[in-house]
């Protein structure tokens, strides 16, 4: 048996040797030429470039935060350093939990001043342009020198013409005493039944329910007066008050006498 397996290895091994001997051998591959060009086969591009340049100040388009990549802390201006003094002054001396909550008082009271100077110089412009001592805010003038003038029309057969005139004129407030001499003209006017007193009439209102042509003229160059001197709203000097004056004290006599 063993004998038989020896026989076969062999007769296995020289069948092996005679496949590779059996195997052709190949001849080296061809070699490739170089490919060789000349000018001739060279394309000359003939189409026109056009140059093209930026804009004029072309970064401002791109100044927004979007463009922005690397963030800086902006610089601290003197306003920003007084502010951070005040912080930190008022953090060493009421004990705040941080200098940023110190800075936030800081900011919040700044805001607080700011908004009482404007509340401040709104009151004093309009003082300025009403000329009415304030008393449009408070109510009524710290002096108690006249009434509302409101009421002065709603009460004109109630008051005392005379004593409001002179204490208009010791205050120097001629226009508010031209003002009085008017309604009381026109209180004098509705005893005698010149006028129907009514606070929604007109001078024309007026004008038109007197008869006398005299009246009518007296009547339309006082109104004249009282609309130039209270409703210009200038200061009048006194030659001009007096004159004035002395014109109602007349109107008054005329129509008080009936």
């Amino acid at each position: 048996m063993t004998r038989l397996l020896f026989i076969l290895s062999f007769l296995l091994c020289c069948s092996i040797s005679q496949a590779q001997d059996s195997i052709p051998i190949t001849e080296d591959p061809p070699k490739i030429t170089a490919i060789k060009y000349t000018e001739k086969d060279i394309q000359i591009d003939s189409g026109t470039v056009e140059t093209k340049h930026f804009e004029k100040n072309f970064k401002k388009k791109y100044t927004d935060k979007e463009f922005i990549y690397e963030y800086k802390a902006p610089e601290k201006n003197w306003w920003d350093h007084f502010k951070h003094w005040l912080a930190r002054l008022i953090f060493n001396l009421f004990n705040f939990s941080s200098v940023k909550t110190s800075l936030n008082f800081v900011v919040i009271l700044f805001r607080i001043i700011a908004v009482l100077v404007v509340i401040v110089l709104i009151y004093f412009i309009a003082k300025a342009l009403t000329k009415q001592e304030g008393r449009w805010i408070f109510g009524k003038n710290a002096n108690k020198k006249t009434l509302f003038y409101s009421d002065a029309e709603k009460n004109i057969h109630l008051l005392d013409f005379e004593k409001l005139i002179r204490e208009s004129i010791e205050a120097g407030e001629r226009r508010i005493a031209i003002r009085y001499y008017y309604l009381w003209l026109l209180k004098v006017m509705a005893q005698n039944n010149y006028i129907e007193w009514d606070i929604e009439k007109t001078n024309s209102d007026y004008l038109y329910e007197l008869y006398n042509p005299a009246h009518k003229e007296e009547f339309t160059y006082l109104s004249y007066l009282y609309n130039y001197i209270w409703y210009g709203e200038f200061e009048i000097d006194d030659v001009t008050f007096r004159k004035t004056e002395n014109r109602f004290k007349k109107a008054l006599k005329t129509f008080g006498n009936g």
